[in-house]
């Protein structure tokens, strides 16, 4: 069975050929956001293609949506389907983003 490798979390998760990388990211206990259930309608579950190989060809459809993305190997984790061992790189939450960078800049402050 493939493995996917979810970055930066560093979590691992053998699933069968053919499985979403959504479907992998739940069962992992990696958060990915969406808001359509995985039927590529919000466009919130990008994630950055790793490795070159272990991924489904991107459809026509996931193309048309990730335009010119498609090139940087941005995917849609909704459509991807694992068919080998992979990575992603799930990009870090904004809100979690937003307080990381505030907790950082808090401290820099007290370091002054």
């Amino acid at each position: 069975m493939p493995e996917i490798r979810f970055e930066p979390d560093g979590k691992t998760v053998q699933v069968r050929p053919g499985t979403s990388v959504l479907d992998a990211s739940r069962r992992a206990r990696v958060a990915i956001r969406t808001r359509c259930g995985g039927n590529a309608g919000c466009l919130m579950c990008k994630v950055t293609a790793a490795t070159e190989s272990g991924l489904s060809a991107p459809s026509d459809s996931e193309r048309h949506k990730l335009g010119e993305l498609i090139e940087q190997r941005i995917r849609l984790a909704c459509q991807a389907k694992i068919t080998g061992d992979c990575a992603v790189v799930v990009p870090e939450d904004p809100l979690k983003a937003a307080v990381r960078a505030q907790l950082a800049k808090q401290r820099e402050d007290e370091l002054w």
